[in-house]
């Protein structure tokens, strides 16, 4: 049975035969950035049209179940498709990039990295850090302190601090950074 590295790998593979450009956000952008978790769920965010999605969705093949009624995100206001993996029922949420200046730039400054052998894209360390904040559930908080405690000398603060005050997430940050040990 596949795990969801594999899984994930195949809806990569999809995204790239299809041309969809997309990034890689949630769980396994954190764990690009820290040490890895286990995760129930893989978030993909597409740059898309509805023949994009099409080619895509061509592109998956039947193992896998591809809801085209778009739901709204209501923590980010952005919409997104539910991919399910029909033996695992392993999910991959889909989000459709939205007009949001900060989801516009997080998508602009994403890192091309190898994933599991092949070529994808990925949050930075910081976009992480902010889009975090942004959702700041109780894995969220963990996830912030990690990839804080991994990054921190690399991290650029100041586009950090930027985002935080513009989301008023700032004070939230700084509660959180006071309990990452600087071992600079």
């Amino acid at each position: 049975m596949a795990d969801s590295l594999e899984i994930t790998t195949l809806v990569v593979a999809a995204l790239r035969r299809s041309g969809v450009p997309h990034v890689m956000v949630g769980s396994f952008a954190r764990n690009f950035h820290a040490f890895p978790r286990s995760t129930k769920d893989a978030d993909i965010v597409l740059a898309v049209d509805p023949a994009g999605l099409n080619r895509f969705e061509a592109e998956l093949g039947s193992e896998f179940s591809l809801d085209l009624q778009t739901t709204f995100e209501t923590n980010t206001g952005t919409f997104r498709h539910v991919l399910i993996h029909k033996d695992t029922e392993f999910k991959t949420e889909l989000f459709l990039l939205s007009r949001d200046a900060f989801d516009l730039e997080r998508f602009q400054r994403r890192q091309v990295i190898q994933f599991n052998g092949q070529e994808t894209c990925v949050l930075t360390a910081e976009d992480v850090v902010v889009t975090k904040l942004r959702w700041l559930r109780p894995k969220d908080v963990q996830d912030i302190h990690d990839v804080i405690a991994v990054k921190r000398a690399t991290l650029d603060w100041n586009y950090i601090h930027h985002w935080t005050a513009i989301h008023g997430t700032r004070a939230k940050l700084d509660e959180i950074l006071a309990k990452v040990p600087n071992i600079d």
